[in-house]
């Protein structure tokens, strides 16, 4: 008789809350205060310029890019040989860049912060909840204006 309310208990835990749910709406581009956040292999020698054209497309949805930051990828020898994946498959960025990222958003008191890079929907969960505001993809703020 009590197996069976260990495995009723069980499943109920797994069922995700209704809040974590709505959390994962896109955040809307105009009159936003954003940090603008990109990850770039070493190969990609046009960082710099992807950075820039991102930044005006957001200027031209009404947003204000407050914040820019970059995590560069197979810079150091270590990193030449996993240079196509993440650092993390959880936030993308390396844990001691989601921290300065965090820190940046809190100083400026930033609205959203949009990645360069497109995002999975946990990517967007975690990152939201490291960073204390809504973590969205240029691509995905770019469909929905």
């Amino acid at each position: 008789m009590h197996q069976p309310r260990r495995r009723d208990r069980r499943l109920a835990r797994r069922v995700p809350p209704k809040r974590a749910r709505r959390q994962s709406s896109q955040p809307t581009a105009a009159g936003a205060d954003v940090v603008l956040v990109g990850y770039f292999s070493a190969k990609q020698k046009d960082f710099e310029a992807l950075m820039t054209s991102a930044a005006a497309e957001l200027a031209a949805r009404g947003a204000r890019v407050i914040a820019q930051m970059v995590q560069r990828r197979g810079v150091s020898d270590g990193g030449v040989q996993k240079m196509g994946l993440p650092y993390s498959s959880r936030t993308l960025l390396s844990h001691g860049k989601v921290r300065e990222v965090a820190q940046v958003c809190d100083q400026a008191k930033a609205d959203a912060v949009v990645f360069v890079a497109s995002l999975t929907e946990r990517q967007q969960r975690v990152l939201t909840a490291m960073l204390g505001c809504p973590a969205a993809s240029l691509s995905d703020i770019l469909a929905a204006d």
